[in-house]
């Protein structure tokens, strides 16, 4: 019997561009998730010749040992996402969607694909994704309330932060259950008033970031500035978020949030929001990696904080990167849709 996978991150775009495609194609089908750093998921999926996997941003160079796998195994692989991508492989089985662009996220590439039909979810994914200015413009353009929008980035904003755990005992709600609530609506509105979830995600999330902005930077300079957070679960929680909180604060700043652990840091990167390039960048120089406006590494050793830190300093945000939707993005035989395009 053919199996249907659905593989996704756990955080707000992975899940909304995993729900945006069932809802489009409705068949049964498995999902694959986890924690925001779970990225290699592809190695979990047992699969053979005449299934199909979707997967949703994960990033391509983190699972081609897995993809490969599966595409020599006659495994259909139906492939979206935004993290840089050297190289995409070429296989006739492979339908690769990749747009490394920073105004594009998973949930974006997903809504150009389907035509759009569940823009409210794609605008979830995005505004979840940091990518507040480009939902707010495709909101106003599809006729949504400026009440409305402010609505779904607080969806957003909650599902990304109930990503991010070294386990999934740090979050509120385990990403998996967190896709079941989501799929029983059509309209994240309608969810909203519905789930009482979302209001306890909430203030944790707030909870967590008043104690994030208590923090003193611990490196800074006119350009950029680091935070070290301790190793606990409030920290482990609010990382991604308090990144995000203070791009959106100093958009014309590169900021790096840290959190300590066992001999290493796991970090999170922002390029400055008005010149968001330079992150995948860095962060692939100390073993992560990312896309050009966000990344972040796993496990930087303790040892190496005085040169990342230097490495922040001398960064040249903004400077052109490997353009977007070159063949280095995307395979030259699947171009990227135009927003009014289908797959």
């Amino acid at each position: 019997m053919r199996q249907r996978i659905d593989v996704c991150n756990g955080d707000a775009d992975g899940l909304c561009a995993a729900l945006q495609w069932r809802m489009h194609e409705a068949a049964p089908a498995n999902l694959v998730t986890g924690l925001k750093r779970e990225i290699e998921l592809l190695e979990r999926v047992q699969a053979g010749a005449g299934d199909e996997v979707n997967v949703f941003d994960l990033s391509l160079q983190r699972n081609r040992a897995a993809l490969l796998r599966l595409l020599d195994a006659g495994v259909t692989v139906r492939y979206f996402d935004h993290h840089a991508a050297p190289d995409v492989p070429s296989h006739r089985l492979l339908d690769a969607h990749i747009d490394c662009a920073s105004d594009v996220c998973t949930s974006l590439l997903v809504d150009r694909c389907i035509g759009a039909v569940f823009r409210a979810w794609a605008l979830v994914g995005a505004y979840g994704d940091n990518l507040s200015q480009v939902a707010d413009r495709m909101a106003r353009k599809s006729g949504i309330a400026e009440a409305d929008s402010a609505r779904l980035r607080r969806i957003g904003e909650a599902i990304n932060y109930n990503a991010y755990g070294d386990e999934e005992g740090d979050v509120r709600v385990a990403p998996a259950v967190l896709y079941a609530i989501l799929a029983r609506y059509r309209d994240p509105l309608d969810m909203l008033a519905d789930e009482g979830i979302f209001a306890e995600i909430e203030l944790l999330r707030r909870a967590d970031l008043d104690r994030a902005m208590a923090s003193l930077a611990y490196w800074q300079d006119p350009c950029a500035c680091a935070y070290v957070l301790p190793d606990a679960p409030w920290s482990r929680r609010v990382l991604g978020s308090f990144a995000n909180e203070l791009a959106n604060a100093e958009p014309r700043r590169a900021h790096a949030v840290l959190k300590q652990g066992m001999g290493t840091c796991a970090v999170s990167v922002r390029a400055p929001l008005l010149s968001a390039s330079g992150a995948h960048a860095l962060c692939s120089r100390f073993g992560g990696g990312g896309r050009a406006g966000a990344a972040g590494i796993d496990a930087l050793p303790v040892a190496d904080l005085d040169r990342f830190l230097a490495a922040l300093a001398a960064t040249k945000w903004g400077e052109p990167q490997v353009p977007a939707r070159s063949a280095q993005c995307c395979p030259a035989s699947k171009p990227v849709p135009t927003e009014a395009s289908p797959c």
